[in-house]
């Protein structure tokens, strides 16, 4: 029995502590080799450990954040809390993950805006763009006026 079952078995709890189903689904799917299946039990099943998990470790960083006096929970904090809890072997390939987020944000801060690239004030940006809607509304204009009175 997890810490949000009670005895009172109050459903609310569990449904806020849950992942997508349709995404556990399909990672299990493209897991599992194609002969092998999995009933709806048994994917529900994986859902509830992989919560259960995540609040462990969860729990774990807080408590570790707390002792050093933090008030934010850290990528440092979680790999700690998992050489703590016994999942050394999560460690290596956490730290990779990490380290592939953290150069995929530097790419992304890295990336010039189209604002940017294009070279104009937002003013002028701002008057080509009114241009632009004053043309489609011309031609707009134009379309319902033929179809209005026919093609000449």
């Amino acid at each position: 029995m997890s810490d949000r079952e009670g005895p009172s078995g109050s459903g609310a709890a569990d449904d806020d502590l849950s992942l997508p189903k349709a995404t556990v689904y399909k990672l299990i799917g493209e897991l599992l080799p194609p002969e092998i299946t999995c009933t709806k039990e048994t994917r529900d099943l994986v859902i509830e450990c992989c919560v259960e998990f995540i609040h462990l470790i969860s729990s774990e960083s807080n408590e570790i954040c707390e002792k050093e006096s933090k008030k934010t929970i850290s990528p440092e904090h979680v790999v700690q809390a998992l050489k703590v809890l016994g999942f050394e072997g999560y460690v290596e390939e956490v730290e990779e993950v990490l380290k592939d987020h953290k150069q995929q944000v530097k790419d992304r801060e890295k990336k010039v805006s189209k604002f940017e690239q294009s070279g104009f004030s937002q003013e002028e940006l701002l008057a080509q763009q009114e241009a632009l809607f004053a043309e489609a509304r011309a031609r707009a204009a134009a379309a319902q006026q033929t179809q209005a009175t026919g093609p000449s």
